[in-house]
């Protein structure tokens, strides 16, 4: 068990609190008079905008070590903080905390880069002046990460790296890739490295096709043609890149669920509220006991989430290994949220099933989350191999 590291977080209470008020005083009233929808291609000096505002008021990169520039928050409190952006309604609420392109994706490298490292890339991650994604996933090798081709072949004090990474997360806010290399192809899964690839550098083209069923411009593929990598842009060791990446991935599946949790509460909130305001038949929807027990379904399913995600994230803050609880949460919430999401597309009617409204847009976001940062079926498969030893 490891020693909590330091922190300098305000009380959680109080973090809630001036969190709410920037996004409801500032951020959603911004989104509002620009029009702003969740299917719109934002600018990147938009988005920068909002990295830099969120880190002035000491919202973005809060959870990571103090020494990285962070405030030490416990990944259980910043659960909590996820939830509220997720549930707030804001168009760009992945932007706050630094879910794309931000702090969340190099919160687990920070005990592998070099000073070099540092500096170039954490340190302006940090301070919202880089965006970085994670490139892992290829057109065949989704699930099977051990089955990588992009290759690295060491030239000199350099690598040269060819391949093809499909649908990689925020990589249309990202200046440089965390990419999984095969460096050694007799080495199986000890073969995979890490490298820092920019993403201006010669060779590198990305494709912007992939849009998924949200509607939301994030993803890309990234296309790699001998490009030229810094031999010094190796994290860790070679052979260390697979281990670093399933060292992130425990983490981040758990870091998913609170936002899948924060956009299933904002849908019941909608629902309670439709509910009460809906006229069939001489009255309000809600004093039909068929939409009573879809909401007091919705709201069970709600409170269990929300308290797995809590205990899974204060095991974490313990230093204990979440591998199969991280699974655990992943599956359970990703599918219970959904069932929300589909509740409250039900309880709408024909303006659930609107395009862009709220509870149908959450509705196909949720649906998407049983399939990224692995399958349902995967995450059985890891707590499969947890409890059978």
């Amino acid at each position: 068990m490891t020693t909590a590291p330091p922190r300098h977080a305000a009380p959680i209470a109080e973090l809630r609190q001036r969190l709410g008020e920037y996004l409801n005083n500032e951020l959603i009233p911004f989104e509002r008079r620009e029009g702003l929808g969740y299917e719109d291609k934002f600018d990147r000096a938009l988005i920068r905008s909002v990295w830099r505002r969120c880190r002035e008021l000491g919202f973005y990169g809060i959870q990571l070590p103090v020494s990285m520039g962070g405030q030490g928050l416990p990944l259980a409190e910043l659960c909590q903080l996820k939830d509220d952006v997720a549930a707030s309604g804001a168009i760009l609420f992945p932007h706050v905390l630094g879910d794309w392109g931000g702090p969340s994706r190099i919160g687990s490298l920070v005990k592998h880069v070099s000073p070099y490292q540092r500096q170039r890339y954490v340190e302006p991650v940090v301070n919202g002046e880089l965006g970085m994604c994670f490139a892992m996933t290829e057109p065949q090798s989704g699930s099977d990460a051990a089955s990588i081709r992009t290759r690295a072949v060491r030239d000199g004090d350099h690598y040269i790296v060819t391949g093809h990474k499909h649908y990689i997360s925020a990589s249309t806010f990202a200046d440089a890739a965390i990419t999984m290399c095969v460096t050694d192809p007799d080495a199986g899964s000890k073969g995979i490295s890490a490298l820092f690839i920019d993403l201006d550098a010669p060779g590198v083209r990305l494709e912007h096709d992939c849009v998924p069923m949200s509607g939301q411009y994030i993803d890309a593929d990234i296309h790699l043609d001998h490009v030229r990598v810094p031999a010094a842009h190796l994290i860790g060791e070679e052979g260390d890149g697979l281990r670093i990446a399933m060292g992130r991935i425990s983490v981040n599946r758990l870091l998913h669920c609170p936002t899948m949790i924060g956009l299933a509460r904002q849908a019941l909130r909608l629902s309670i509220d439709y509910a009460h305001h809906r006229q069939q038949f001489g009255g309000p929807i809600s004093r039909f006991q068929a939409i009573q027990h879809m909401l007091s379904d919705m709201a069970t399913a709600l409170y269990a989430c929300e308290k797995m995600v809590l205990a899974t994230g204060g095991a974490a803050d313990r230093g204990e290994d979440i591998r199969a609880e991280a699974s655990m949460c992943k599956l359970f919430v990703s599918e219970r949220c959904f069932e929300i999401a589909d509740k409250a597309v039900q309880i709408h009617g024909n303006v659930g099933v609107t395009r862009n409204h709220p509870v149908e847009f959450i509705f196909r976001r949720l649906r998407m989350y049983r399939i990224v940062t692995g399958t349902s079926e995967i995450q059985r498969n890891t707590i499969a191999k947890d409890i059978l030893g």
